[in-house]
């Protein structure tokens, strides 16, 4: 079949009798090997125009017959009996008013009996349209849906705006839930554990599930492990869990659960393999011999790809922009007059970042970059401008997996690793394949393997809370006594050790158990000499705000976990820079004036320099401002409290500087609107619009009902931000 398909890829055409005979092997291959069939249909379909029109009603029927009814309607295919409409109509839903292809009716079918379902489908299945049928036909009240990133949340509140006359969207651990309608709680895991007022959660949506597992090196595991078990201990909820290419689950899960695992190939969207490894693999395997050689390889190819989407896999933020940097010089060396693009972001960043940066520059030859470094409105900028065809070439890190819904025609798998040493392995290489050909869009996606495919290997998803080989200290403080599996293991003797004072606090906080303890032992020790030193409110001092981080740093960092190049000693100095001046600038020029008087930078131009200053600047604001300490903060803060309560002591507390780090010394009602991918810059001009006494959803109202967004006050960039909350 695969010689078929390179037949139908590079011949010009096909005659009546040769066209009749490809759709026969179609046809006799639906019943021996169906994805076989699927994948040779879309081949056709890609290449329509060859094909003789006088046998359209035969192809027709054979896109039926493999359920792709959604192609039907693009094609304007029409189904010439009563028997064939009926089928048809029996996948159209009137929820969303779309064609489901078959493997998706059959899905929703299962998710509307009694069972609980967990679902491993390619990228171009379409899982995530199935959430929204679930909205759309109103059948739960109060719904948690969990996503790995806010980026992904954010999107997927764009997508459920429509049905807020049914439900309450909840971004924010802030917002109230609601009596009058339904809930629907758009969480990450970390916000699931932190949320006070859930009502009772009828249904539970996990995107990703392979999050839960110990074995995939995320450090966020815990969380979704203790968020998903929360739920499901308290509310007994009917679950979906979601993600691509899994094999299996922890044995006894779906019988404990009334779980249905379901595995399926279909996809919508066929992907070539170009082996670019093989070709050059001799200068490939020195790559710091040939970076160079590498590069060019790559860009020559981009260049010839130019009037297509493509998307680039790197290993990192800093390789992102390296990349992107370069290749953008490179066009400019190769093509005399290029048709530069304008966007209402470059007069945003010229004011409130730097004219210097070299995002303007890249942004003008249709080059994007995409990573978790960046600002998330920012990010979701580039991805409008990308999915909108405005953007050509998007070099992105492993948020091209797990961050962001989007595809393209093109897939460049260019560097092998993720972060400076971990592999890929084969799991992440189907994930980040699976982006190449976008559904709907293209028939056909291409993936140019720049490295060797890693080893095909069984992708089995163990479930920590319910498996327990392994599990984590942080997972097992959470469970009952009856859900313990080894009662007689050294883990749980250590648990069972803590007293239950200190259990209850190390539980709520959900993070290192051992980091904790020492932490209260360290505060015992520290609080009668120096009780200044630990219990402060408002805003610390210095010494105050290095004593409380270097608890959590020394503490509350997982085993392994990268820091790196954040030292304890700088991140005192950028987190007194920043509150003091509540400003990124700030912290992006400190950044560039450091890095002027070191020697390693000595040759770079200024230009290079600012680039790094912003690059580390967000990397901090995203990371650690945004993220780690607002939790550090947190946690050290209930400790405090404890260890007060333990000595009769009247306790500090850390909350209000916690709550400004994370919210960027925004207003306190008006911080829901980071959740909407809202700059900070438009936020702050709010203040003089809106009275402080409104609420977060008054906010919205106000915004949206008054159209304040049209107000002068907001440049362009900020106006079209605000206009879509």
């Amino acid at each position: 079949m695969e010689d078929l398909i390179l037949e139908i890829q590079n011949k010009n055409s096909f005659s009546f009798n040769e066209t009749f005979s490809i759709y026969k092997k179609c046809s006799s291959l639906i019943f021996k090997d169906k994805i076989s069939a699927q994948k040779l249909v879309i081949n056709i379909l890609d290449n329509l125009f060859k094909f003789d029109k006088s046998l359209h009603n035969i192809l027709t029927n054979l896109v039926e017959s493999i359920g792709f009814y959604p192609y039907l309607v693009k094609e304007k295919f029409t189904l010439d009996s009563t028997d064939s409409q009926i089928r048809k109509n029996y996948h159209y839903s009137e929820n969303i008013n779309k064609f489901l292809h078959e493997d998706q009716k059959y899905l929703l079918s299962l998710l509307n009996t009694d069972k609980n379902i967990i679902v491993s489908a390619p990228t171009s299945f379409g899982k995530s349209l199935l959430i929204e049928e679930f909205i759309a036909s109103r059948k739960f009240k109060n719904i948690i849906i969990i996503q790995p990133t806010l980026a992904l949340l954010d999107e997927t509140r764009q997508k459920l705006r429509k049905y807020d006359d049914s439900y309450k969207l909840i971004v924010k651990t802030s917002q109230n839930s609601s009596d009058d309608k339904g809930n629907i709680y758009l969480f990450t895991a970390e916000r699931v554990n932190e949320y006070q007022d859930f009502r009772h959660i009828d249904f539970i949506i996990v995107d990703e599930f392979y999050k839960l597992s110990s074995q995939r090196d995320d450090e966020r595991a815990d969380s979704l492990n203790n968020a998903f078990h929360y739920i499901l201990k308290k509310y007994n909820s009917k679950f979906y869990l979601l993600g691509p290419n899994i094999d299996k689950i922890s044995d006894g899960f779906e019988e404990k659960y009334n779980a249905f695992f379901y595995k399926t190939k279909t996809s919508l969207v066929d992907t070539n393999s170009i082996d670019i490894y093989s070709q050059h693999q001799q200068k490939f395997q020195q790559p710091r011999k040939y970076k160079e050689y590498k590069e060019e390889v790559l860009f020559n190819l981009l260049l010839e790809k130019i009037n297509e989407q493509n998307i680039i896999y790197c290993s990192s933020p800093a390789r992102v922009r390296y990349l992107a940097k370069k290749f953008s010089n490179f066009i400019e060396s190769k093509i005399n007059s290029f048709n530069e693009v304008k966007f209402e972001i470059f007069e945003w960043i010229e004011k409130n970042i730097s004219p210097q940066w070299s995002l303007i520059e890249i942004f003008k030859k249709r080059i994007g970059i995409h990573d978790g470094a960046l600002q998330k409105h920012i990010t979701t900028s580039v991805i409008d401008y990308f999915n909108k065809g405005l953007l050509n070439y998007l070099f992105c890190t492993t948020t091209i997996i797990e961050g962001v819904n989007t595809s393209a025609k093109n897939i460049f798998f260019f560097d092998s690793t993720k972060g400076m040493n971990t592999k890929i392995d084969y799991f992440d290489y189907s994930n980040i394949k699976g982006r190449a050909g976008r559904l709907m869009i293209h028939y056909t996606g291409t993936i140019y393997n720049f490295n060797p495919i890693p080893k095909n290997e069984i992708i089995k998803i163990d479930i920590p809370f319910f498996e327990q080989n392994p599990i984590s200290n942080e997972i097992l403080i959470q469970l009952d006594e009856s859900e313990i599996k080894d009662k007689s293991s050294e883990q749980y003797k250590f648990i069972n050790g803590i007293s239950n004072e200190e259990k209850y606090v190390i539980r709520k906080n959900g993070v290192q158990v051992t980091g904790q303890l020492s932490i209260i032992n360290q505060l015992r020790k520290d609080i009668s000499n120096n009780y200044e030193l630990v219990c402060w409110s408002g805003f610390p001092k210095k010494e105050q705000l290095a004593y409380t981080l270097a608890l959590a740093w020394h503490h509350l960092l997982k085993e392994g976990e990268s820091v790196k190049p954040m030292t304890l000693n700088s991140l005192i100095t950028v987190t007194k820079i920043y509150s003091s001046n509540h400003n990124i600038w700030d912290l992006i020029n400190s950044n560039f004036n450091y890095y002027k008087t070191l020697s390693k930078y000595k040759d770079t131009s200024d230009s290079d320099l600012m680039d790094e200053a912003i690059r580390n600047s967000f990397q901090i604001l995203k990371h650690w401002f945004e993220y780690k300490i607002p939790k550090w903060l947190s946690v050290i803060d209930s400790l405090q409290r404890f260890v007060c309560s333990e000595q009769g002591l009247r306790p500090g507390n850390y909350s209000h500087f916690a709550n400004q780090i994370e919210n960027d010394f925004l207003r306190e009602n008006l911080t829901i609107l980071t959740e909407y991918s809202i700059p900070s810059s438009a936020i702050r001009k709010l203040e003089t619009l809106i009275p402080p006494d409104k609420s977060q959803d008054e906010v919205i109202s106000l915004i949206r009902e008054r159209r304040i967004f049209d107000n002068e006050i907001f440049l362009s960039y900020e106006k079209t931000k605000l206009k879509i909350i």
